[in-house]
C-alpha cells in the first residue's frame, strides 16, 4: 500500500507534508518536537494533524500485516489466482479483506459442511441454477434442507452481497433497546436505565453518551440492545445474485437466502455495526475526556507561594500541612474543628499560629467531604498577614497518596499527609502535580471505564505529553514523573536525569544534559527545547529556543551590533532585525517568527492568570439550594450532554446542553471550559436522587 497517498487522501493533507512527517516519525521524532521545531519540513502541521498521520500509518501497517497473512493462507490452500490476489491487494479496509477471505477461512464444522459430506452439493447447484424440479421426487425434505444450508453459506460468503447489506444498514439501521429477557420492570437494577427502556433511534443520530449508556445497560444484564433495520425484507433481497432462479428452484433459493440473512449475514453485520457504533462512541468519549484533561492540566497555577493545605474530614479530623514555595513539606499535624466548640476554637488558633510561623501566603482546602465546613472555619480565622483561601479539587488525590510515587516521595508519612501535600501542590502548579496520577483517575470524562482502555490510555498519554511540552519544564526542579513526559525522555531517562542531578548537583546549562549516562544526541535533540534552566548563564537556556538555533540567534544579535543578552532585553534592537536575511532551507519564516516571540517573552507560561474563587457562603448543603437562585460555580466536568458545575454543596449540578444558550449548542465545550468561574441559575432540585438542574440562560 502507498501509505503516503492513502493518508494524504483520507486526512486531506498534501503528500509532501505526509511524507516528511512520516520520515520524521520513523527517525524517532516525537509529535511535540515535530510540531514545534520542524515546521518547515511539515508545512506547519499541528500536533493533532501529526498524531492523526502517526495513528493512521500504524493502522495501515497493521492492515498490511493482516493482508500478508490472508494471502499466505489462501496461497497455501492452492486457491490464490491472479484476480483474487489483485482484489486482496486493492482492499483498503479490514472489512473488505475479511469479506474476500471468508470463503477461504478455515471453518469449524457447519450445517453446510455436513450437507456437503452427505453429497448434497449437486442439489444445491441445481437449485441455484434453476434446474431443480419438485416433481422429480428423488430428494427428501431433509436433503432440501441440507442443500439450502449450503446455499445459505455460499450467499453469506459473497463479498458483494455483504456490501449491499452493509449499505442498507448504514441508511436504515436503528439502535433499539428493551428490557432483557427475564428482567422484571420492578427489578432494582432497572432504575438506573429506565430512560432507555423501549428506546429507538437511527444509528446516525445516536450520540456517544447514549450509545455507551445502552451498552452499559446490556453489560449489566438489564437491557437487550439491537442494531439493525426495522424490516428484514430489503436486506434479504440484497443477498444473492440479481438473476435469481424462478419456479420451485426459486422458492427453495429464497428460503435459503432468508435463512442466510437471519442466521449468518444479519447477526454478523449487526455485530460489525455494533462494534463500529461502540468505536465511534469510544472515540467521542475519549475526545471529550482528553479535552477536559487538557483544560485541567493547563489550569492557571497560583505559582510559587508558601502554602498551608488542608485535607478536610469530620470524624477523623483535618490533616494540615505547611509547604515552602517549592512545595517541600515543612510541617504536618491534625486539627479537629468539628468535634466540639472547644476543639473548633483550638483549630482556629492553630491555623492562625501556623500561618504566622511559616509565613503562609495561600491556604488550599480540599473540596471533598467537610470541604465547605472547613472553608467556614478558615473564614473565622484572623490572620496576621494577607492570605488567600482556595477550594482545590481532590479528584485522584487518594490514588496519588497510595501510589508508589507518593511512597517514594514521602516514605515516612502516611497517606493522609501525602494527600494533603498533593492538594497544596495542585494549587501551586496543577500540571506538575497531576502528572503523578493516572489520568483515568482524575475523573473528568464520561463513561471512561466503558471505553476501549488501550485507546483511552494512548489518547490521554498524548494529551499529558502535549500539555507538559507546551508549558515547558524546569530541569533542576522537575520530578521524575514530569520529566518522563518531556519529548524524547521517558521514564528510564527521567530516572537517570534525577539521579545525575542528585549526585552532581543542579545542571548549569542545557548542554550539561549530555553528561547524563544514556542520554545521547537524539534524545537531546528531542528534549532540549522543552527544558528550562533558569540559572543558566546562557539566557536562551531559559527560553523555548532550541539549542540548534543558538548560533542563528547569535548571528541575529551580531547583525544589530549587540549580544544575545542585550537583544533579549531591548525591543528596539529586535525590531531592527531583518528576518529575510536569516531564511535558509531548514529555517523559514515560521521558525524565525517563533524565535522572535521567544526573544520577546522567553519561557512564557501559556496558562491563564490565576484567579481566586469563592462560593456563596449562605449555601453549603443541597437543602440550601432553591429553584431560582443564581449562584457562583466552577465547571468540574464537560460531557457530550452538558457540563457539571460545583456550587459548593458536595453535589455538582448539571447544565444540560439545551440550557447553555438561547441558540442550539452542538458541543458544550463551545460555551464553557473546565475550571471556568461562572454564575448559574437553579432550575430544579431533586433531593431524593441528589440531582440539581442548572441553566446559563437569562443570567
Amino acid at each position: 500500500m502507498n501509505y503516503v497517498a492513502v493518508i494524504s487522501n483520507r486526512l486531506e493533507i498534501s503528500q509532501r507534508q505526509v511524507e516528511k512527517t512520516i520520515e520524521l516519525l520513523e527517525q524517532g521524532a516525537t509529535v511535540p518536537f515535530i510540531a514545534r521545531y520542524r515546521k518547515e519540513a511539515t508545512g506547519s502541521l499541528n500536533e493533532v494533524q501529526i498524531a492523526a498521520i502517526r495513528d493512521l500509518l500504524l493502522r495501515l501497517k497493521e492492515l498490511d500485516k493482516r493482508r500478508e497473512a490472508i494471502v499466505q493462507s489462501i496461497d497455501e490452500q492452492g486457491k490464490l489466482d491472479a484476480d483474487l490476489r489483485a482484489r486482496l491487494e486493492a482492499a483498503e479496509t479490514l472489512t473488505e479483506l475479511e469479506d474476500l477471505y471468508l470463503p477461504f477461512r478455515p471453518k469449524r464444522r457447519t450445517r453446510a459442511t455436513i450437507a456437503i459430506e452427505k453429497g448434497l452439493e449437486p442439489l444445491a447447484d441445481a437449485i441455484m441454477s434453476g434446474k431443480w424440479r419438485a416433481e422429480s421426487g428423488e430428494w427428501t425434505d431433509d436433503d432440501l434442507q441440507g442443500a439450502r444450508d449450503i446455499i445459505a453459506e455460499r450467499v453469506s460468503e459473497d463479498a458483494a452481497g455483504r456490501q449491499r447489506v452493509r449499505h442498507i444498514f448504514r441508511r436504515r439501521a436503528v439502535l433499539s433497546s428493551a428490557l432483557a429477557r427475564g428482567v422484571a420492570a420492578d427489578d432494582e437494577r432497572v432504575g438506573k436505565f429506565e430512560s432507555w427502556i423501549d428506546w429507538k433511534e437511527p444509528i446516525a443520530k445516536a450520540p456517544s453518551h447514549r450509545i455507551l449508556a445502552l451498552f452499559r445497560g446490556e453489560e449489566a444484564g438489564v437491557l437487550k440492545v439491537h442494531v439493525r433495520p426495522d424490516s428484514d425484507d430489503e436486506c434479504t433481497a440484497a443477498l444473492g445474485p440479481k438473476n435469481r432462479p424462478l419456479g420451485p428452484s426459486g422458492q427453495q433459493f429464497e428460503m435459503a437466502v432468508a435463512d442466510s440473512y437471519k442466521r449468518l449475514v444479519g447477526p454478523s453485520i449487526e455485530t460489525e455495526f455494533r462494534n463500529q457504533l461502540k468505536e465511534r462512541a469510544d472515540r467521542e468519549a475519549i475526545r471529550v475526556f482528553a479535552d477536559n484533561l487538557r483544560q485541567l492540566l493547563l489550569a492557571p497555577p497560583a505559582g510559587q507561594m508558601r502554602t498551608l493545605a488542608i485535607d478536610p474530614g469530620f470524624r477523623t479530623g483535618c490533616k494540615v500541612v505547611c509547604l515552602d514555595a517549592q512545595g517541600q513539606l515543612l510541617h504536618n499535624e491534625t486539627i479537629y474543628p468539628f468535634t466540639s466548640v472547644r476543639e473548633e476554637r483550638a483549630a482556629v488558633a492553630k491555623l492562625e499560629a501556623l500561618v504566622e510561623a511559616f509565613q503562609i501566603d495561600a491556604i488550599a482546602i480540599g473540596n471533598g467531604t467537610a470541604g465547605r465546613e472547613t472553608e467556614e472555619v478558615v473564614g473565622r480565622c484572623h490572620f496576621c498577614r494577607k492570605v488567600i483561601a482556595v477550594s482545590v479539587s481532590e479528584a485522584g488525590a487518594s490514588v496519588y497518596s497510595a501510589s508508589e510515587v507518593a511512597r517514594r516521595e514521602f516514605p515516612d508519612y502516611d497517606i493522609t499527609v501525602r494527600g494533603a501535600v498533593s492538594i497544596g501542590r495542585r494549587l501551586m502548579d496543577p500540571l506538575s502535580e497531576l502528572v503523578k496520577i493516572d489520568p483515568k483517575s482524575i475523573g473528568v470524562g464520561q463513561y471512561q471505564h466503558d471505553v476501549d482502555q488501550k485507546m483511552l490510555a494512548a489518547s490521554l498519554a498524548d494529551t499529558v505529553e502535549s500539555c507538559v511540552n507546551s508549558v515547558g519544564v524546569e530541569l533542576n526542579t522537575a520530578s521524575r514523573e514530569l520529566l518522563a513526559y518531556v519529548s524524547g525522555i521517558g521514564p528510564a531517562l527521567a530516572d537517570k536525569i534525577v539521579s545525575h542531578r542528585n549526585q552532581h548537583g543542579a545542571f548549569a546549562s542545557r548542554a550539561d544534559l549530555l553528561e547524563v549516562k544514556g542520554l545521547g544526541a537524539k534524545a537531546y535533540e528531542q528534549c532540549a527545547g522543552f527544558l528550562r534552566v533558569r540559572e543558566s548563564q546562557n539566557p536562551l537556556d531559559r527560553s523555548a529556543v532550541h539549542p540548534e538555533r543558538y548560533q542563528l540567534v547569535q548571528r541575529m544579535a551580531a547583525s544589530v551590533g549587540t549580544d544575545v543578552q542585550t537583544l533579549m532585553q531591548d525591543k528596539g534592537l529586535r525590531a531592527r532585525i531583518r528576518l529575510d536575511d536569516f531564511v535558509a532551507a531548514d529555517c523559514g519564516m515560521p521558525t524565525l517568527h517563533d524565535i522572535m516571540k521567544e526573544l520577546d517573552k522567553p519561557g512564557l507560561d501559556p496558562r491563564a492568570k490565576f484567579e481566586v474563587f469563592e462560593f456563596d457562603k449562605s449555601v453549603t448543603r443541597i437543602e440550601d439550594v432553591k429553584p431560582g437562585m443564581v449562584l457562583p460555580g466552577i465547571v468540574t466536568n464537560i460531557t457530550a450532554f452538558g457540563a457539571f458545575v460545583d456550587i459548593g454543596v458536595h453535589q455538582d449540578g448539571l447544565v444540560h446542553v439545551s440550557q447553555m444558550a438561547d441558540r442550539r449548542v452542538a458541543d458544550p465545550a463551545e460555551v464553557v471550559h473546565l475550571h471556568q468561574h461562572l454564575h448559574v441559575k437553579v432550575l430544579d432540585v431533586d433531593l431524593r436522587r441528589h440531582r440539581i438542574s442548572l441553566t446559563l440562560k437569562g443570567i
